[in-house]
């Protein structure tokens, strides 16, 4: 990529339709692993209208009312308005729930099976996962979708706490940044789209988006007076939410990895237990790009890694540092091998993933919160004492 040019990543939040049904899949997720830590699960949603569809496969020892779970995913998130069509206690229901296959239990179960090469727990699929990390923001995210993140992160706080009464669940957020030579220079535009109660005027949506939302969320210094701002940019936004738009699980990976600026294998997150390697192992690569970042061995990092289903080791690992690497990269991955173990059953002992978190993670980015796991810049010198070593 040339150094100057224009970046630009979208944020939606968590009344958008495909983002209710993202938080229901997890929600689902969370309540099989609250009774049973061990639960297999593979959790789809539909949304559309007034109906809710959940369908996939889940083995599980615990005992939940699905229903249930549906309502209270749909009833945190906002959805609770008398002018709601899509509303938590008046939704329909269907419930196409099934077991996992016994032909993926055995690939992925720590035991012999026939023709299955070792006892080891194997992926839950094959596939390829991407992790990254850059230096250009405190959470080590590219800029353009961090700033998307913020805007709506800020939005849903006030429609929750005190906020205008007008303010509705579904919503969008895009930012454009301008790179010079390398580098975020300033924010080119802004675009905001937030649902609204009937009878709002264009111009008071406008003006509180832009003077207590945006403004007090991305960097001053950023925003220059040829910064363009786009507020509803159709004029209005009554019908939002599943009344509007269906929505499905998984269809929003690029919002939640990193927004376009690092590459993506394909496959969703949410709704999936950590034995499935679409989520589990891109959440392993962004906590070593991270940690490689965060040691000073590059100032960006990306991480691949490859699977076949059923099988323990991955395939591949490849490591890109964009010519930003302060040694040679063969020495990082040289490091990174010897201070990670990318074995499915180890990501999961080594990022403690048979835990009740998943809900935390669905709305503005896998890789924005501190406190998850695969944050953590705990291996920063242990990366940093392998890569002394090798010299």
């Amino acid at each position: 990529m040339i150094n100057n040019y224009v970046f630009s990543s979208e944020s939606v939040g968590e009344g958008h339709p495909d983002k209710v049904a993202d938080y229901i899949s997890d929600s689902v997720l969370d309540a099989c692993l609250e009774q049973d830590k061990f639960s297999r699960v593979a959790c789809e949603t539909l949304v559309k209208s007034n109906c809710v569809v959940i369908a996939g496969e889940i083995t599980t020892k615990a005992n939940l009312d699905y229903e249930k779970i549906v309502r209270k995913a749909i009833r945190e998130i906002g959805y609770v308005n008398d002018d709601d069509v899509f509303h938590a206690d008046k939704v329909f229901v269907s419930n196409l729930l099934t077991k996992q296959s016994p032909d993926i239990a055995q690939g992925v179960d720590a035991r012999k099976a026939k023709g299955k090469e070792t006892a080891e727990q194997g992926a839950g699929d094959q596939g390829i996962m991407f992790g990254y990390a850059t230096n250009e923001t405190p959470e080590y995210m590219p800029s353009a979708i961090m700033f998307a993140h913020r805007i709506l992160t800020e939005l849903a706080r006030q429609r929750k706490g005190k906020g205008p009464k007008w303010l509705r669940p579904d919503c969008k957020s895009q930012v454009a940044i301008a790179y010079e030579n390398g580098k975020p220079a300033y924010i080119e535009n802004v675009v905001v789209s937030t649902q609204h109660a009937d009878g709002v005027d264009h111009d008071t949506i406008a003006k509180y988006i832009i003077e207590k939302v945006i403004k007090k969320v991305l960097p001053k210094k950023l925003l220059t007076p040829k910064t363009k701002f786009l507020i509803n940019p159709t004029g209005n936004f009554v019908v939002g939410g599943p009344q509007g738009d269906s929505g499905l699980t998984g269809r929003k990976i690029i919002v939640d990895s990193y927004g376009g600026y690092g590459r993506h294998g394909g496959g969703a997150f949410s709704g999936k237990d950590p034995s499935k390697v679409d989520r589990s192992a891109a959440y392993m690569c962004r906590w070593v790009a991270k940690n490689i970042v965060a040691a000073g061995l590059a100032d960006k990092c990306e991480l691949q890694v490859a699977y076949a289903i059923g099988y323990p080791q991955p395939l591949s690992i490849a490591i890109d540092t964009f010519g930003t690497a302060k040694l040679p990269e063969a020495e990082i991955e040289k490091a990174v091998r010897k201070v990670f173990s990318f074995k499915p059953a180890d990501i999961v002992k080594e990022l403690n993933l048979l835990q009740p978190i998943y809900r935390k993670t669905t709305n503005y980015g896998h890789f924005t919160k501190s406190d998850l796991p695969w944050e953590q810049l705990n291996k920063v010198e242990d990366l940093k004492k392998a890569v002394s070593k090798s010299k």
